[in-house]
This record gives C-alpha cells, structure tokens and sequence, in this order.
C-alpha cells in the first residue's frame, strides 16, 4: 500500500475509499488565504487523485476521516451520512469533574453566531436539531474523560454542548476551554455498515 504524505496517516485504502488518520492542527480542506490551502485532502490527492471529501473534522480536532474515490464514491458516502447510517465516536477530555451519572444526551439546537463567526451558539427558536450522547470514561484531577456520538453531525457540535454542560473541552480557545497545546478531541471510532467496515484509532492523549 502507498504511504501518504508527511503527518497523513493512511490506514485504509480500495478502489471505493480511503480512510486516514488526520493529525490536529491540519485543515480537512482549503480555507480562506493563501496561508490556509495545505489541507488534508490536497496531501492524500497527491497519491490519489480520485480522493474527494465526504465529511470534515475540525482543524484542531484529530482522528479518523474518510475519503471517497470518485464522484460515485462521493454521492454514495454522503447519502450515507445523511441518512446517520455512518456512525462516528469521539473520545475527549473536559476541564472539570462531570457531575450525574456517566451516561447521557446533550439535545439541545444550534445555529451560527454570525457577528461572531465561526463561533455556533445555542437556539431554541431557528437553531438546528443537534443530538450528542455521551459517556464517562473515567474522572480524576479535576478532568473528565469520556466518549461522545454525534447523532447529529452540526458544526463544532461536540465542543458546543460540552460547554453547555459547563465543562468545555480542554484545549478549546475558540468556546473557553483551558489552555493547551492541542483540542482534546479525537475522532476515535467510524462504522459503516453499508460497506461492512469498522475502523478504531486511539487518542495520543
């Protein structure tokens, strides 16, 4: 199997898709500038040209991301997510001991805050139905570590309803999360059914 481009992580690859590991601090694609076009879709077409994206991670946010192989791929995949027959789960780490019990749901609709952009904020009048469900992993030093499933797949959705809960995600500068050098937010779990496939990748934290 080819190897994909430096700080890329290749751990799947057929003629249908690819799955890699993105690393935090890379975009998943080209943003706004110059200063934002490396990207990880643009270092994995440097070996497979037909690779085209079907979902994001944050740029802070690492872990599994997948990739289609051609415009069909795309379509395919992407119907897939819309119908939440792709199921994702992410381990992060919280500023704070998480009271209640250790398992849960974060319903609660979102929405862009404009003025304050890309910041999303909550709203019970025009926000977006948004669903994350969550469970403790373990508790100590003032931390919490636990998993969490989009229901939902809304923008900075994870990070939004664990400060809602009152415990950001350490790391997490844009929403108040404690400083540090990275978002403890990792994409650790991805199945899809359709396709028979399940794929696992551990946090570095």
């Amino acid at each position: 199997m080819n190897q994909a481009p430096a700080s890329i992580e290749l751990l799947f690859a057929n003629d249908e898709l690819l799955l890699i590991n993105k690393p935090s601090g890379l975009l998943s694609v080209p943003g706004r500038g110059e200063d934002k076009q490396d990207c990880a879709i643009r270092r994995v077409q440097q070996l497979y040209p037909d690779a085209l994206i079907v979902h994001r991670l944050d740029m802070a946010t690492s872990g599994l991301l997948i990739l289609a192989r051609g415009a069909a791929m795309q379509r395919a995949l992407s119907m897939a997510f819309e119908a939440r027959r792709v199921h994702k789960r992410y381990v992060a780490i919280l500023a704070g001991e998480l009271a209640g019990p250790d398992e849960g749901e974060v319903d609660l609709p979102l929405i862009t805050d404009w003025p304050n952009r890309p910041r999303q904020k909550i709203d019970h009048a025009i926000g977006k139905a948004s669903l994350t469900r969550y469970r403790v992993q373990s508790r100590s030093a003032g931390q919490t570590r636990l998993e969490l499933e989009p229901v939902t797949g809304r923008t900075h959705q994870l990070r939004v309803h664990m400060l809602a809960l009152g415990h950001p995600i350490i790391g997490d500068a844009l929403y108040g999360g404690q400083a540090a050098a990275r978002l403890y937010l990792h994409a650790c779990s991805l199945e899809l059914p359709d396709w028979g496939l399940s794929f696992e990748s551990s946090a570095e934290f």
